[in-house]
């Protein structure tokens, strides 16, 4: 039986053959002309969602698409169908109940809700905790882990400044003292002020510092600045409030940086990569074979995206504060600078690079959920594509001599214009290891942790992470009804269904998950005895890993992975292995 990962298009390209390097096929000219004809057929387009990566177009290119969008209407179908039948219920509760007359009566939208849209339902805690400011910084490290940084002590300068004896009252320290200690964190989203909102809506665009406390070093907020109208400088010493409204401010712009951060970050690079290989591997190479495999359904979400959610009016228009112009916008900027670089994103040079892991300026995070998480399986999936490459390549010089391979790396460096990648010639056999292994954790892992189901479990839940305000930011302290900044029951449920639809619940029926990504006939057949063995390790890991997720529970202290509340997002037998949305 097809499995998920096995489209008709993958399908044709790699099943029933027996993978080989060109240096060995028996047909070197059937196999020239097969590239030849791939090489007119996948063009370079223009890109979708602003100016990102080119897209593909062409006779083959265009059926590709064409193809991959049918497979993604097949897999949306059963989330879009569950949330219009789960949706009127909801909103009958809520008008019984009288609607939103306080913050908790938001959890009515989601209590004992959705069991077909989303069976795994909210993570446990939020609702009882989401005002503790650990929940708040803790969804730093795991949930949203791309938009902080640790401030260098010697190289950066802070961004901005906090009432001395405010800092002072909360840490035990001057702001300057958590600087040289390499204590201080930063987010910034001040970016975010030039973006024109929507009648009615409203936003602020928040920097944040966050820090390591001197002497427990728990991981906590420590100021926020709106940057824009009064530009005022909240702490946990303002009111309850106050505070809470200021934090729900820093999430919403959050909130927006990482949905489309993640269009960015991993469908343009990752789409880049295979348009290239599309272009100069054969389907007989076993790298083909794989990218065939870990790129199912790849082009479907840019265009379904670019028709349904970013389009004028859309459900992003619906759902956020600011329009879909602000998407372009975000995208122009931050595409080539950071989001679309690809080995600056590597798994561990990423998380270096910001100061979040072996820092050498500054003490270790006491908790951080993400690596702890996406670490292992990242470890994972590089041993089985060291495997893969190994078994293929047994030695550098078979590496050297694959015409190829050494085109794709001169195609993606030059035609395709993908951002950061390993130069030509590509003469280690451990850099291509890294190339599909980050191709790989851009589908399997990257993607989810941003999108898929974290933001119906978590980052995308109200009231805490609003995608947009309905009454103007604050000028002056002292709010009193934060409710009257939220929205109401229409509004909300345009936000919470938008959410839902990055679900995909059916995939184990599918065999779609990741513990699937190596499993798949399609993509097996042919393969030697060493890449089968690898293939049942890779999934043995993944389910070992799966059932640790699954027994995770709140210590004494009411504490999951120094979090109060759990988070499950990355349990390798409920994600996808592809970019599902």
């Amino acid at each position: 039986m097809a499995l998920p990962g096995s489209s008709k298009v993958a399908t044709t390209a790699t099943s029933n053959l027996s993978y080989v390097l060109p240096q060995f096929d028996p047909n070197p000219s059937q196999r020239a002309a097969e590239i030849a004809t791939d090489r007119v057929g996948y063009l370079y387009g223009p890109s979708l969602i602003g100016n990102s990566s080119f897209f593909p177009t062409g006779t083959l290119g265009d059926k590709r698409v064409a193809a991959d969008v049918a497979l993604f209407d097949k897999n949306a179908t059963y989330i879009t169908v569950s949330i219009e039948n789960e949706k009127k219920p909801v909103a009958e509760l809520i008008t019984a109940s009288g609607g939103f007359k306080n913050l908790s009566d938001y959890e009515l939208l989601y209590k004992d809700q959705w069991k077909m849209s989303n069976p795994g339902g909210v993570a446990p805690g939020t609702f009882k905790n989401y005002t503790q400011d650990l929940f708040f910084s803790m969804e730093r490290l795991s949930v949203g882990p791309f938009s902080t940084r640790r401030l260098h002590p010697r190289n950066d300068a802070l961004p901005f400044q906090v009432d001395a004896a405010a800092v002072k009252r909360l840490t035990g320290q001057r702001l300057e003292d958590l600087l040289t200690s390499g204590r201080l964190f930063y987010a910034d989203h001040s970016y975010q002020a030039k973006y024109v909102s929507q009648p009615g809506r409203f936003a602020a665009a928040c920097s944040a510092y966050f820090y390591m406390h001197p002497k427990t070093n728990d991981f906590l907020p420590l100021a926020i600045k709106t940057n824009v109208g009064s530009n005022l400088t909240y702490t946990p010493l303002d009111t309850p409030d106050d505070w809470l409204l200021a934090k729900m401010m820093f999430n919403n712009n959050d909130y927006f940086f990482g949905q489309i951060f993640h269009l960015v970050n991993s469908h343009a690079v990752a789409e880049i990569v295979y348009l290239a290989a599309l272009r100069t591997l054969s389907a007989k190479h076993p790298v083909r074979a794989f990218l065939d495999r870990v790129m199912y359904q790849a082009y479907a979400s840019r265009p379904v995206g670019s028709q349904v959610l970013f389009n004028p009016g859309g459900y992003f228009d619906q759902g956020f504060a600011v329009t879909h112009d602000a998407v372009l916008d975000f995208v122009g900027q931050f595409y080539p600078t950071l989001a679309g670089l690809f080995q600056s994103n590597y798994f561990s040079t990423s998380l270096m690079n910001r100061g979040l892991l072996s820092s050498s300026y500054g003490p270790p995070l006491k908790h951080f959920p993400f690596a702890d998480d996406a670490g292992p399986i990242v470890a994972s999936i590089r041993k089985f594509v060291s495997a893969y490459v190994f078994n293929y390549y047994s030695s550098p010089d078979l590496l050297i001599s694959d015409n190829e391979i050494q085109n794709w790396v001169i195609e993606a460096n030059t035609h395709a214009k993908v951002l950061d990648f390993p130069k030509a010639p590509l003469d280690h056999r451990s850099t291509l290891v890294d190339i599909l292994t980050q191709v790989a954790y851009l589908t399997g892992v990257n993607h989810h942790v941003l999108n898929s189901n974290g933001p119906s479990e978590l980052s995308g839940t109200l009231p805490f992470h609003p995608s947009g305000f309905y009454k103007s930011i604050p000028s002056v302290k002292g709010v009193k009804d934060l409710v009257s900044y939220l929205p109401n029951l229409n509004q909300s449920l345009n936000q919470v269904t938008l959410a839902l639809r990055f679900n995909r619940p059916t995939l184990p029926e599918e065999h779609g998950e990741l513990v699937d990504m190596f499993s798949a006939s399609s993509f097996l057949n042919g393969q030697g005895a060493a890449v089968q063995k690898a293939a049942v390790r890779f999934r043995g890991e993944m389910e070992a890993i799966g059932e640790r997720v699954e027994g995770r529970g709140f210590d004494k202290k009411g504490l999951s992975q120094g979090m109060p509340f759990l988070w499950k997002v990355l349990d390798p037998r409920r994600l996808p292995f592809f970019l599902c949305a």
